[in-house]
Formats: structure tokens, sequence, C-alpha cells
């Protein structure tokens, strides 16, 4: 099957790596073809993004009688749903300690028990209505391969005990012999993310509710009956959820309350594939491991090598340094596909579900998972859903997006945001002047000025020159080349372009506009 998106293509360095350019997922599930909006709609609620969020949220609110139109930019589920490792666990790295210090112990069981839900939640659905999704129970493991820090996993232990999670202290992983200690949870569990959304998409329109692809939101008017205005038109509704990976509507300066990070993904087939568990080493480079059964085959699925989006250099290296870590560990036999995909890390580690900002009245927002989206998404759309309905939620007060951390995520709110003043100056200040454009190679793209403004262009192995405004249209950084995947990437905030100028990943919601290089 061919990719499902260009930014999935490869660039020049990317054309000799192994494996077909899309996810597992995309790969062997078929395209949806839901049509676009035509002139408006008025529903009780409108969701916009057809993720993991959207769809749960939109789902749960049809069965509840509600009228629903989901908004989807693209094609519902091709973008971070389609792109996970798709694992469905409590388990996020060594998280728990750091929740009960900086949240309390009440509202990291708060945290704890969402995500437990959400896994349940999602085995009761597949075991109901029989969804034939590779949904499979087996123990989570975080490692470290440092002796330094094995009272660091200990402590991860107790707390995560505290909260009333299953978890368990190890000392040997069967699958790296390197690994000093581990934090063990049972009856977590690994699935086909398509698959089961694809299914809930169908149960979403057949309960009443509406999607909308080629569809694209690009502003909302809270009050007593919200207003979505979009490219094809306008949407009216009692309340709106705004699940598009980053809010496209953004009153609660988000932008500066999360970063951006890339990772890259590769399925292989490998001799004894390490089908007893999924695997995280934690770490500033985090590598991760899970199985998937297909066709009768098995696929090792390896994760790693990542990075803050715009800053990781040849992004077409950080594939061949994953398959070198892949075959350090196991006897790899072929790469059927690779991938990268996008997170957005919120500075205390916690998601933010909630209403959208502090004068909101029927906005709501789902963002900031981590990479952790499969569990916490699908938690997420079940407490959108409820406070929506005006039910209450037990976990809503630890996502509350108006909640006010210190201590560690004051620091990483100054880190952060100092990172982006140094690239915002530094990428200004250091774009070449000149215009030298018209002789760059087939495969190769760069950044230039033109007039005093950056162009970016790239000349496709066909011979045609693609020149787009470098500018990102969010808040006026200078865009970087993605060799890997054939991108122009914001490094302030993670906004994503294709070579064209088409908008792939927010905050920015426009296109680049079109230059001439010639």
């Amino acid at each position: 099957m061919t990719p499902k998106d260009d930014s999935d293509s490869g660039g020049a360095g990317a054309q000799s790596m192994p494996g077909e350019r899309t996810s597992l997922w995309l790969g062997t599930t078929p395209e949806t073809d839901y049509g676009p909006l035509d002139g408006g709609a008025a529903v009780d609620t409108a969701v916009i993004g057809g993720g993991i969020v959207g769809l749960t949220a939109a789902t749960l609110l049809a069965e509840a009688g509600q009228r629903v139109a989901v908004l989807e930019r693209g094609r519902i589920l091709e973008g971070v749903t389609g792109k996970t490792t798709a694992k469905l666990t409590s388990q996020h790295g060594l998280l728990y300690d750091t929740l009960v210090s900086s949240f309390g112990e009440r509202r990291a069981r708060q945290y704890a028990r969402a995500n437990e839900a959400a896994k349940e939640h999602v085995a009761e659905r597949v075991e109901r209505e029989g969804i034939d999704c590779g949904f499979r129970r087996l123990p989570a493991y975080t490692y470290v391969d440092s002796p330094e820090k094995k009272r660091k996993v200990k402590r991860e232990v107790e707390a995560a005990r505290k909260v009333g999670l299953p978890a368990e202290y190890a000392e040997s992983l069967p699958l790296d012999a390197d690994a000093a200690a581990a934090v063990r949870f049972d009856d977590q569990a690994q699935f086909h993310p398509r698959e089961y959304l694809l299914s809930l998409a169908a149960s979403l329109t057949e309960n009443g509710g509406r999607i909308y692809e080629d569809t694209r939101a690009l502003d909302i008017d809270d009050g007593r009956r919200c207003r979505v205005s979009t490219d094809r038109g306008e949407v009216r509704a009692d309340a709106v959820v705004v699940a598009t990976h980053f809010p496209m509507s953004d009153p609660a300066l988000y932008f500066a309350r999360m970063h951006p990070k890339r990772s890259y993904v590769l399925a292989a087939r490998v001799d004894d594939p390490p089908r007893e568990g999924m695997f995280y080493r934690t770490g500033r480079q985090y590598f991760s491991v899970r199985t998937h059964e297909i066709d009768g085959e098995t696929l090792t699925l390896v994760g790693g090598q990542n990075h803050k989006t715009g800053q990781g250099g040849d992004t077409s290296k950080r594939y061949r340094k994953l398959e070198q870590a892949a075959r350090r560990h196991f006897d790899v036999q072929s790469i059927e596909y690779r991938w990268s995909t996008q997170d957005y890390v919120s500075v205390d580690k916690v998601p933010y579900v909630g209403k959208i900002g502090p004068t909101a009245r029927n906005v709501y927002v789902g963002t900031g998972f981590g990479g952790w989206g499969m569990t916490s998404g699908t938690a997420a759309g079940m407490i959108l859903s409820d406070l929506i309905r005006g039910d209450g939620n037990p976990w809503a007060e630890v996502f509350d997006p108006a909640r006010v951390t210190l201590g560690p995520s004051a620091r990483e709110f100054a880190t952060q945001n100092a990172n982006v003043a140094k690239e915002f100056v530094g990428d200004w200040l250091t774009k070449p002047l000149g215009n030298d454009l018209r002789n760059l190679p087939r495969g190769e793209a760069k950044v230039s000025r033109k007039g005093g403004e950056p162009v970016a262009a790239y000349r496709d192995e066909g011979g045609e020159l693609h020149a787009v405004s470098a500018v990102c249209p969010h808040m006026y950084c200078v865009l970087e080349w993605n060799d890997g995947e054939r991108t122009w990437d914001c490094p302030c905030h993670g906004s994503r372009f294709g070579y064209d100028g088409h908008v792939i990943d927010g905050p920015a919601v426009r296109d680049l506009p079109t230059r001439d290089a010639e």
C-alpha cells in the first residue's frame, strides 16, 4: 500500500532506506472516504479532529443521544493516532514518583485510575462488539540500563503501588541483558489502533453522528451557541471539542506550556520476536519495543531517536541509528515499515483535558499526551463526554488545563521557552542572504532569503522547484527542512508543512504561501 501522506515519502537521504514509508497501521487498513461539509450544519457537539480523543468523545456522545459532527482537516486516523506504537498501558515511563511529588497522592491516583479505566474501556468495547484489532494483554516493562538508576526505579515502584497500580520490581529482563532494573505492570495491553477506531467511526455514524473529512476548521466563536468557521461552511453547536493534537484555538497559551517532540518507528521481521511483553527503556533517548501479529506473522516495532521538532539535524540519520539499535537487539530479517510521529509534552507531564481557557464557556480541549495517547487519549474522550453532558467525572481534576503546578514544571517551562527564544533569534540572524535557489539539485532543499524574506525551496526528483515562505504563520519562526519526511518543520512550536506548503501539524492552521524562487 502506498503512503497515506506525502510527509512520509522521505527526501533524497531517505530514499535508500528499507521499509514501506508509512506506519504499519496505515499500511494494513483501507483509507476512509467520508465527504466534506457542504455549506453548514447544526449539532449538539462539534468535534474538531478525527483521532482517538475526538472519535472516543464523539462516539460516547452520539451513543448518549447527542447530534455530533466530527470535522477533520484530512482523513480521520491518519495523524498522530495513525502513527503511534499503540501501547494501551497506564505505565508511562517512570512517571508516578514525579506525579506524587508534584500533584500529591490523591491526584496521582486520579491519573492512574483514568488510564486503567481507559484501557478497560477499550477492552470491553473490543469484546462487546467483536472488534478484530489484535487486542492482547501483556506485561509492560519500563527499564534502565545503569545501576546508578536502580534507586529511581525502586521509588517508582513504591509510588505506583501507593496509587493502586500493579507495579513490581525486577532486575532481569527478557529483552535486554544490559537492563539494570525494571518496573513491571501486569495486565496491560496492545492493539491495532486503526482497526479499533474505524469500528468506533462506524458506530458513531450508525448512531446518527456525522464525519466530515477534508474540512479545515479555521476559527471558533464561544458562547451559548458556538460557531465553528471552516473552509467548507459554518457549524453551529452547543459545545465544541478541540482534539487537533495541538489546539487550533489557543486562549490559554498552550504554545508556552507544551513542547513538541518527534520520534521514529520501524516494524521489522526478526528472529525470535519478544512476544512476552512490551518494553520501554527510559532516558534522554528512549527505546521502545512491542510486537504485532498480522496475517500469520509477527512484526516487531522498535521506536526511539526522539528529538525536539525542527531541531533533529539530519533526520534520515535517525532512521539509520534506530535500525542499528534494532540490529543490536535482534537478528533482523527485513524492515517492512518505517515512520515518524510527533507528540506534545506538557511542562508537568500530564495532559490538558477540560475547558480550553479560563473564560471558556462551551469549548473543551484534549492535548499534551506526551507519547501516551492511546490510554490518556481514550481517558480524555471519556472525561470530555462527561463534562459536556453535565455529569461529574472522578478524574477530571488532575487533567484540568487551569491547574497550577510548581517546582519541576516551572523549571521545565523556563527551559523550553528559553529554547524557543534561542531558535527564533538564531534562525532569523543566521539564515543566509542571497538568491541561490535556482541551482538547487534534485532531492535537496534549503532556506535562503529573497528580498530579505526567508524562502524555503525544495527541488523534487522530477526537477520541479517548490518554493514557499519559510516563516511559520503561527509565531513567525523560520522553518527547518526535515529530510527524513520531506517536510518543513518549525523549531519553536512544532508546526509542520509539506514541501508544497500545506499544513500537516499545528499550531499553525494555514498553509504557507508560495514564493517565486526563480
